[in-house]
């Protein structure tokens, strides 16, 4: 999860909805094999897909779920070329990947709200607000999407929106505590959490504070190929998932443990873990506030798709600034989450 947000802006740089499903909890006659692909290294996003497994949620539905490890083809192209059958994406590489022609669909929202967030120095006192960071020196990518969004953030403050990029060649405490760059981004819930665990001293501005519609950040897809063949075995699978992001919430300490116990070699920071999945509870990520799990808010995703659209980050196959605007209802699909 290290560097999500800025490795779904390299993803950039790559390349309404299924009817109720009747019986989606039903168990099939023969256990049905379902591969998902991750979107980065396992970490607490993931957490519920981890539960569901080892608790025996997929197993009571009749489902044997293989969690695929993460490679360097990104989990969206993967699904979109029936790889696997789900996968782990951000909501901007599903917006862009899917106008310029991959077969994609959303079909479970793992956060609900954004994660993200533009994080500097605490001592940088003269940073008072967005506006301050105009002519300072950004750490990261200078895709579409970091500048539109670094851009709008600023402008909406008052600032001209006019900052200078750098691509990150070490860590983002490194370059913020060295001073190669003033500003970068960061994902709260866990880099934002492991520089707390550091004692490392940062402020922070929220994007949806400074005109930047807000968005479920990370979503589970599949393609609508898979989906249309298989909306029972779809539904069976999304419904024993929310059962594991369901019981994450309600029991973090023995969910957080059965993730450790599931990727031992890469998870060695058990303390990371607990307050990670601590910000993502606390934080009203995994479990909005109205008690919404896994549900995505069909505004939400509108005025998302709505502000890349006139940002103009949407492109066609052929790499084209898209001119008219997509249906995004036909982007995500909440199937029968009951």
């Amino acid at each position: 999860m290290t560097d999500l947000t800025r490795r779904q802006a390299l993803l950039l740089t790559l390349a309404s909805g299924l009817p109720l499903i009747a019986g989606a909890s039903r168990v099939f006659a023969a256990t049905q094999k379902i591969t998902v692909a991750l979107d980065w290294t396992v970490n607490t996003n993931h957490i519920g897909l981890f539960v569901a497994r080892d608790k025996g949620f997929y197993r009571e539905a009749g489902l044997e779920v293989d969690i695929l490890p993460y490679s360097n083809t990104g989990a969206g192209t993967l699904v979109a070329n029936r790889v696997a059958d789900f996968g782990i994406n951000g909501t901007i590489s599903l917006f862009t990947q899917k106008t310029a022609g991959a077969d994609l669909k959303a079909v479970y929202a793992v956060v609900q709200s954004e994660t993200g967030r533009v994080v500097f120095n605490a001592a940088r006192s003269e940073i008072k607000s967005p506006k301050d960071l105009d002519g300072l020196t950004y750490g990261g990518f200078g895709s579409a999407w970091e500048n539109a969004l670094i851009s709008t953030i600023i402008r909406h403050d008052g600032g001209k929106g006019n900052f200078e990029t750098v691509t990150l060649g070490t860590s983002a405490y490194e370059a913020l505590a060295n001073g190669s760059v003033d500003f970068t981004l960061e994902v709260s819930t866990w880099e934002g959490v492991e520089a707390e665990l550091k004692g490392i001293k940062q402020r922070s501005f929220v994007y949806a504070d400074y005109g930047v519609p807000d968005e479920h950040t990370t979503l589970i897809s599949s393609s609508e190929a898979y989906l249309e063949a298989n909306p029972a075995l779809a539904s069976a699978f999304i419904q024993a998932t929310r059962r594991g992001y369901q019981f994450t919430v309600d029991h973090p300490a023995e969910a957080a443990a059965l993730l450790i116990a599931a990727n031992k070699d890469a998870l060695t920071n058990p303390a990371l873990i607990e307050a990670s999945l601590k910000a993502l509870i606390d934080g009203h990520y995994l479990r909005a506030e109205n008690g919404a799990i896994g549900t995505m808010d069909p505004a939400k995703m509108d005025a998302i798709g709505d502000y890349l659209f006139k940002a103009g980050i949407l492109r066609d196959a052929d790499g084209k600034i898209l001119t008219q605007r997509p249906d995004f209802t036909k982007y995500f699909v909440n199937l029968n989450l009951g």
